[in-house]
């Protein structure tokens, strides 16, 4: 029983993270009616971005807590130029069109890839833990630094939800992802909110990849197997699905870690995969998908 629990600890854990490179996927193929596969560059990007202010900044300044700050806003604001420029010299201009963006997209994540080789190199890159030891909690141990990305995952995951289903602009996103031409009838910008909602997606991976940082082996690859469980989720859950999305996410990381710790990761990977296969030849929209 214990065991149990403390996996399912750790798949809440670890679907934290997926749930927001998943929710960053779904609001650009909502908006913009794009798969974009060099969302996983914006992942990686940050986190190499963080561990470059780290080295830089910790010599500098004492305070750890600030230092972890000032690296996170700098490597945030890396990633959102980053993506300011994908969206107005690529994604911009094929907007609505999976065949064009598609091939887009794997050009970028190879091109960044290697680019990202060659500037950092393939040796991971340090990133210390902002706090160190364990919480002992009704008899699970817990990673203190895990249990801030949880937190904070969880926290940011609640504020995204709250911003699409709450607010003005959140409204006017989901009515451009529902019907573009209707919504520009209606006098909403379509143009001003898919930027907006692309550089929210932008962000979003961009704090998943500093969040998984201090707990993951960062390299120029790092944002790879996140890109296909991302898109695992999104599938299954239903493309363009906010809560398919979080469903999904959970799902996926439930299942890699029960089937991982009592078989092995292989046999986890096999299991997602058949989970895929099934969910599409039952629901090909997914559960939450538009049929």
């Amino acid at each position: 029983m214990q065991d149990n629990l403390q996996l399912l600890f750790t798949a809440l854990q670890i679907s934290s993270v997926y749930i927001l490179f998943s929710l960053g996927l779904t609001i650009i193929f909502g908006v913009l009616k794009v798969v974009n596969f060099a969302h996983g560059q914006f992942f990686t990007f940050a986190a190499l971005m963080l561990s470059l202010g780290l080295s830089w900044l910790a010599p500098r300044i004492g305070n750890p807590y600030l230092v972890y700050a000032l690296a996170g806003m700098g490597g945030l604001a890396a990633c959102l130029l980053f993506g300011l420029v994908l969206y107005q010299f690529g994604f911009k201009r094929l907007e609505r069109d999976m065949i064009g963006s598609f091939i887009l997209s794997a050009g970028l994540v190879l091109l960044f890839e290697g680019l990202m080789l060659e500037v950092f190199g393939g040796a991971v890159r340090p990133v210390p833990s902002l706090v160190e030891g364990n919480l002992d909690v009704a008899g699970i141990s817990v990673s203190k630094q895990r249990l801030i990305l949880f937190v904070f995952a969880a926290v940011l995951t609640g504020v995204i939800i709250a911003l699409l289903k709450s607010t003005r602009f959140g409204k006017a996103l989901r009515a451009v992802a529902i019907d573009h031409e209707a919504a520009m009838l209606q006098g909403i910008a379509y143009r001003k909110i898919a930027l907006h909602g692309f550089l929210i997606a932008t962000g979003v991976a961009a704090i998943a990849g500093m969040l998984i940082a201090p707990v993951a082996a960062v390299t120029p690859t790092l944002g790879d197997s996140y890109l296909v469980k991302g898109f695992i989720a999104v599938v299954v859950g239903g493309m363009g699905s906010i809560v398919g999305a979080i469903l999904g996410s959970l799902l996926i990381a439930i299942l890699e870690t029960f089937v991982g710790f009592y078989f092995d990761p292989s046999a986890a990977n096999l299991t997602i995969f058949v989970i895929v296969m099934l969910v599409l030849l039952i629901k090909p929209k997914g559960f939450f998908g538009n049929d």
